[in-house]
């Protein structure tokens, strides 16, 4: 009676999503390219390729790896995984060589699935006991054939059902391992705090290989929402979208904001609803802000969150359409508890930065095979996130910086952050990035890398708006400008100091 009263509180990513197809056979779940997968044809297309799963062998707790673009079978990959209890090892087309050998031996695949624009890059890895279907010659045929199959009764909502890799700014990728049951209070979370709609769309368009694609496109699914997959940034695609859908979460990653804002100035589109807009306001200059939302109609929104514990710990603030006043704090997630620690892991005075440290249901199960990580960053229950913040007396945080990039300078703590927030505010600005630099005299010294609107602005005007609300040594000691599609930036619109340091 026990094992029964325990089981019944399970539910899994396919459980929720099944409810759907029993509910909603017929709407449209995923649209693609002009063409319609409704529920019931996606239910079956992700029980055949289940079964082809297990003709490959693939059992609980195997891992399946996947080298593709954008496209509809990355989401039936991800819903037969979680099926069947597999684990989806979601690969980064975009790393070089060494980083996607070390993506793909650190989980050991026993299956691959690659799209025909990835297969040749498979001829220089080392891939042993691995098979390989290629998604276009190989998986239509394979589909076809196949009888569906039965979910295991096994998988558990503690399960992991994806790994999804992390920045290897500073070393190789990571593996973050996340389970049925983050995936689903991920989708909660969200819901919860900027209003999701059952009837709204999700616009998958950054890479799969990502969680904001992938924890989107999951929670709308266990939802009875429809998604629209387009490969990569294509404006055009997604505002067609938005003409005919009101939209969940319309991410917008920096970089491709103020391409967004000219193209929509240009058509003009007539959109329905937008429940929120962007992402990681710290890192998009006020103007652009303020005009995506009034263009889109849309609230920004104020986020903060990573791979590891999704849209948590701090991103259920939003930012009013047109506001150019509006502040930085970060409003606290739903199902999550936060602090902010020391480096002995003791919570710090009231207004003290310190390291945000989060426990609760979206939070991932740890990196993939890195014991010694997982057991720092997992410190007494809870994951320590590397980022510092300070609490302010009404229960907002502000942002200070990562942990793990600070300029030691004199003797004083500069965090970058600070100087951009400056940067970021001035209209002539269209994008900045700090960073450190040896100095003999000091240390460490900021540097700051400039993208101007305006191509008057000088490294005295730089310094003059940084000295107007900086301490002095916060001021950056050399100012170099850069066009802004030089800077570079990861997968998710970050820009890379690390990578900008060599450059010095």
């Amino acid at each position: 009676m026990q094992n029964s009263v325990a089981a019944s509180g399970k539910s899994t990513i396919y459980g929720l999503f099944h409810a759907q197809v029993r509910r909603k056979a017929d709407a449209p779940a995923i649209e693609h390219n002009g063409t319609v997968c409704r529920y019931r044809e996606l239910d079956s297309r992700v029980t055949r390729l289940a079964r082809i799963f297990a003709d490959q062998g693939i059992r609980r707790g195997d891992r399946v790896a996947i080298l593709s673009e954008n496209r509809p079978e990355y989401i039936e990959a991800q819903l037969a995984c979680a099926m069947t209890g597999a684990i989806l090892a979601c690969q980064n087309w975009r790393l070089a060589e060494a980083e996607l050998q070390h993506c793909l031996s650190l989980v050991e695949p026993t299956l691959l699935l690659v799209s025909e624009g990835n297969s040749q890059r498979l001829k220089n890895y080392s891939l042993p006991n691995c098979a390989v279907i290629n998604l276009d010659t190989e998986y239509p045929a394979l589909l076809k054939a196949a009888t569906p199959a039965l979910p295991n009764p096994k998988v558990d909502p503690e399960d992991g059902v994806l790994i999804l890799y992390t920045s290897g700014t500073t070393g190789l990728p990571k593996g973050a391992l996340i389970s049925h049951r983050a995936q689903i209070a991920r989708m909660c979370a969200l819901r919860l705090d900027v209003g999701i709609r059952e009837e709204d769309a999700f616009v998958a368009w950054a890479p799969m290989f990502h969680m904001a694609s992938t924890d989107q496109q999951l929670g709308a699914l266990m939802s009875g929402s429809p998604v629209a997959v387009i490969d990569g940034f294509q404006p055009e695609a997604m505002i067609d979208v938005a003409e005919r859908h009101s939209l969940s979460w319309f991410v917008m990653m920096p970089g491709a904001i103020e391409p967004m804002i000219r193209y929509l100035k240009d058509r003009k589109p007539i959109l329905k609803r937008i429940a929120c807009v962007g992402a990681m306001a710290d890192l998009v200059p006020r103007q652009e802000v303020v005009e995506l939302t009034q263009l889109l109609k849309a609230p920004y929104l104020n986020s903060f969150g990573s791979t590891e514990t999704g849209a948590p710990p701090a991103s259920a603030g939003l930012i009013a359409p047109g506001d150019s006043n509006y502040s930085l704090s970060k409003r606290i997630s739903t199902l999550c508890e936060v602090r902010l620690v020391d480096g002995d892991g003791n919570d710090v005075a009231e207004g003290a930065p310190g390291e945000l440290a989060i426990r609760g249901p979206t939070v991932f199960s740890g990196y993939w095979n890195a014991p010694e990580t997982n057991a720092k960053d997992f410190s007494s229950g809870w994951f320590r996130m590397g980022d510092l913040f300070r609490r302010n007396l009404d229960g907002l945080l502000d942002f200070v910086d990562r942990a793990k990039y600070m300029i030691k300078s004199g003797g004083e703590n500069v965090y970058p952050a600070e100087i951009e927030r400056v940067l970021l505010a001035d209209r002539r600005i269209a994008d900045a990035v700090v960073i450190r630099k040896r100095d003999a005299s000091w240390g460490e010294v900021p540097v700051a890398f400039v993208a101007r609107h305006d191509e008057s602005l000088t490294e005295v005007d730089v310094a003059t708006l940084c000295r107007a609300s900086l301490a002095g040594y916060k001021v950056p000691k050399e100012v170099r400008f850069i066009a802004f599609d030089d800077l570079p930036r990861s997968t998710t619109g970050k820009i890379q100091r690390h990578e900008m340091e060599k450059w010095l």
